[in-house]
C-alpha cells in the first residue's frame, strides 16, 4: 500500500481542450495552480517553483509526456533532497464531460520525513482537483 500511487478523479461537466488549456497553458494554471515563472507542455521542458504549507520546498520538475487535450505528465522532485516522483493528469472524455485523473507515483523515493508523508499529498492533490481546479473551471 505504501508504493501505491495516489490516484485523484473528478468529472466535470466542461469539455477536455477548456480542462487541457487549465492544466497546460502557465497563464491558466496560475489561477488554480501553482505561481510558475515558465512553463511550456513540451517533453524535456524543466521548469521550478515554490510550494507547501509551513515549510515552502523549491520543486524541480521535467515535461515527460503530452497528448494535447489527453495526457501530460512530468516528474516532480525537491531540491536538496533525493526522490523523484511523476505527476499525470489524464483527461478522459464522455459526451459533455471530462474526468481528470490525477496520478502521482514514486513518493516512496523521498526522504520519510513528515513533509512528504503520503496523507500530505493526498490532502493536497484533493484539494487542488477537488476544490481549486472545480472552482475555476466553474467560475
Amino acid at each position: 500500500m505504501a508504493n501505491e500511487p495516489i490516484v485523484i478523479e473528478h468529472t466535470f461537466k466542461i469539455q477536455a481542450p477548456i480542462i487541457w488549456k487549465a492544466i497546460s497553458d502557465r497563464d491558466e494554471m496560475e489561477k488554480w495552480y501553482f505561481n510558475l515563472k515558465e512553463f511550456k507542455a513540451e517533453p524535456g521542458f524543466k521548469f521550478r517553483f515554490l510550494g507547501g504549507d509551513e515549510k515552502q520546498f523549491v520543486h524541480l520538475c521535467e515535461v515527460r509526456e503530452v497528448i494535447a487535450n489527453q495526457k501530460l505528465s512530468y516528474t516532480w522532485k525537491y531540491e536538496g533532497y533525493q526522490g523523484e516522483s511523476l505527476v499525470t493528469f489524464e483527461l478522459l472524455t464522455n459526451g459533455d464531460f471530462t474526468t481528470v485523473i490525477l496520478t502521482h507515483s514514486g513518493l516512496e523515493s523521498f526522504p520519510p520525513i513528515a513533509d512528504f508523508d503520503k496523507k500530505n499529498f493526498v490532502a493536497g492533490w484533493t484539494h487542488i482537483i477537488g476544490t481549486s481546479l472545480k472552482e475555476y473551471l466553474e467560475n
